[in-house]
């Protein structure tokens, strides 16, 4: 696959804790340089990177991360919030106590009010699928489909593992056909992106695909 089609499906990702504004700067303009599908930032950067890049980026951002325990009306409140400074995509993190506790009935009300607040803005799903059994990742494949979310993702990339094949495999056999999947964390070669994109996977959050087309360290989400 040509490097400048792959380049077109990843998230360029910077979310660790310490980032800065020069840092999150840097990769806005790698992101329109190497044209990626978006830059996925904190949202306390939102406004910044918006306001740099006008409409030459995607600007993505993180709800209720990466832990997803917060109140709906936080994340609510969050996704409206990051909205007015610009982004125009919100990748959300589930309540997963409430996958634990079989509540999928909140989890779908959540998320469905999440894309009330998105209207035709992208919503992604994360469901940190290194947490799950199967059982509950086929479960949250339905639960995404019925809530009308645009697309599922696999993980925050700051728990216990990353994406994996078998789990893109999974849910492109089980989410519906309007859902799109992103997988996100760990993918660290071109090989593994153009596998994950051969799999399903419509996105891919990483921030080491964009490195080693500069011929730098990957390292990082």
């Amino acid at each position: 696959m040509d490097k400048s089609e792959v380049l077109k499906h990843v998230d360029h990702t910077l979310l660790l804790q310490p980032s800065t504004w020069e840092e999150i700067r840097q990769i806005c303009d790698d992101a329109m340089k190497y044209q990626t599908a978006s830059v996925c930032i904190p949202p306390c950067y939102v406004k910044q990177a918006h306001e740099y890049m006008g409409e030459r980026m995607a600007v993505c951002t993180v709800i209720g991360f990466p832990n997803g325990n917060m109140t709906t009306a936080a994340k609510e409140f969050e996704t409206k919030d990051a909205i007015a400074n610009g982004a125009s995509e919100i990748d959300m993190v589930i309540n997963i106590g409430w996958v634990k506790d079989n509540r999928y009935d909140l989890v779908e009300e959540e998320i469905r009010t999440l894309k009330a607040a998105c209207g035709e803005r992208i919503l992604k799903v994360i469901i940190e699928t290194c947490l799950l059994t199967d059982e509950e990742k086929i479960k949250m494949c339905q639960v995404v489909t019925e809530a009308g979310a645009d697309y599922i993702k696999t993980s925050t990339g700051f728990s216990t593992g990353g994406a994996t094949f078998a789990d893109v495999e999974l849910f492109a056999k089980h989410v519906g056909p309007q859902v799109k999947i992103k997988a996100a964390g760990g993918i660290s070669s071109m090989a593994d992106a153009e596998k994950f994109l051969a799999l399903g996977a419509d996105r891919l959050g990483t921030s080491r695909i964009v490195k080693i087309i500069k011929n730098e360290e990957a390292t990082g989400y």
